[in-house]
């Protein structure tokens, strides 16, 4: 088995609506609650993180599958949204919404096209950050194939 570690330093001054800093490597940036939830919206906040950890790792996930599978890839990209519930005071991240919008290139066969739309649905389900907020944050897919002109 092989463990990776990750690290986090962060930093808060202050009550509720003060700001923080985070430094996990590549990841350094300003955190505070967002407009949305009466914050200040300085920085980042952890409803737009856990949003980013899931679509950066689906779309890497999709990526390496597609690449091994031979699938020729023109372009791809992604837009997620995060819906958080907010009932009596209480935060829940319910739902994550993943829209991949994969690319092939003119000369992909059907056996290609059937083969992407199946692995989209597979690196939702491969993706490690999935794995970890399975059962807890519904995982949604609205995926996009299509052909380049």
């Amino acid at each position: 088995m092989t463990l990776h570690h990750f690290h986090l330093e962060g930093k808060w001054q202050g009550g509720r609506n003060s700001e923080g800093y985070i430094n996990a490597g590549n990841l350094q940036t300003k955190i505070s609650i967002p407009p949305e939830m009466d914050g200040p919206g300085i920085g980042t906040n952890p409803d737009e993180m856990l949003l980013g950890a899931a679509a950066t790792c689906y779309i890497i996930s999709l990526a390496a599958m597609l690449e091994r599978a031979e699938v020729p890839v023109n372009t791809m990209s992604i837009t997620s949204e995060g819906m958080v519930d907010v009932t009596n005071g209480i935060f829940t991240y319910e739902k994550i919404i993943h829209r991949p919008h994969v690319t092939l290139k003119k000369e992909a066969a059907e056996q290609q096209i059937r083969l992407t739309n199946k692995l989209i649905e597979k690196a939702e389900k491969s993706c490690m950050i999935s794995r970890a907020i399975k059962g807890n944050v519904q995982l949604g897919l609205e995926p996009t194939v299509q052909i380049e002109k």
